[in-house]
């Protein structure tokens, strides 16, 4: 049996209340020449905070003290095998699976190997319990070579492990988000071959089942 390691993480704050009962979300504008922390289309959901009475009786709150502004915190459960091939990310609201290039294609590069079909039906039929209508399918390359050829690259595999994952999934109005993203978002670090390694993937992410 693969190990496994678990990692528990608190995500960037999506929410905070202001004054006139506005929210300021994650998604906020960016200039042009500055590039996102994370692809557009991910970013997470500023979703209202449960509402709290400062004066309710059960909350116990020292003499003179007063609430800190609420905030919704996303919680990102992280599982990943123990040599980093696939790794699984669950939100409140999605899960995302991202699988290293290495275990779905040859070197540089759009063509399954043997093993990857099993690999994108498991994760088709998972698609097809939560019930999902839109998915998102992005590829990403690490820093060698040229930004355009990653960019076709991530591109060309994005668009396999779609091609793929439409044999399984069953619901005829699902909508698929597909992209390539050659060396942008790095989730590791590029001058390290194992940094490489996780830069180099694949990933399909899509809403939580209601179970």
């Amino acid at each position: 049996m693969t190990k496994r390691h678990r990692t528990i993480a608190t995500s960037a704050v999506v929410g905070l209340v202001v004054a006139g009962g506005h929210f300021i979300g994650a998604g906020s504008a960016h200039a042009d020449d500055v590039k996102p922390s994370v692809p557009p289309g991910t970013e997470p959901s500023a979703a209202a905070p449960v509402a709290i009475d400062s004066n309710a009786p059960g909350l116990k709150i020292p003499q003179g003290g007063t609430l800190a502004p609420v905030k919704v915190l996303d919680i990102a459960e992280v599982v990943e095998d123990l040599g980093g091939e696939q790794r699984r990310q669950e939100t409140n609201e999605t899960v995302m699976m991202a699988l290293q290039s290495e275990v779905l294609f040859p070197e540089d590069s759009a063509v399954f190997n043997a093993q990857a079909a099993a690999r994108i039906q498991a994760i088709g039929n998972e698609i097809n319990q939560s019930k999902a209508t839109r998915i998102r399918v992005f590829g990403f390359t690490d820093d060698q070579g040229s930004y355009e050829h990653g960019k076709e690259l991530s591109k060309q595999r994005a668009d396999a492990v779609h091609n793929e994952l439409v044999k399984t999934v069953t619901n005829p109005s699902v909508v698929f988000d597909v992209r390539g993203y050659s060396e942008d978002y790095p989730i590791a670090d590029n001058s390290t071959e194992e940094g490489r390694k996780k830069n180099r993937r694949v990933e399909i992410t899509f809403p939580r089942g209601a179970g």
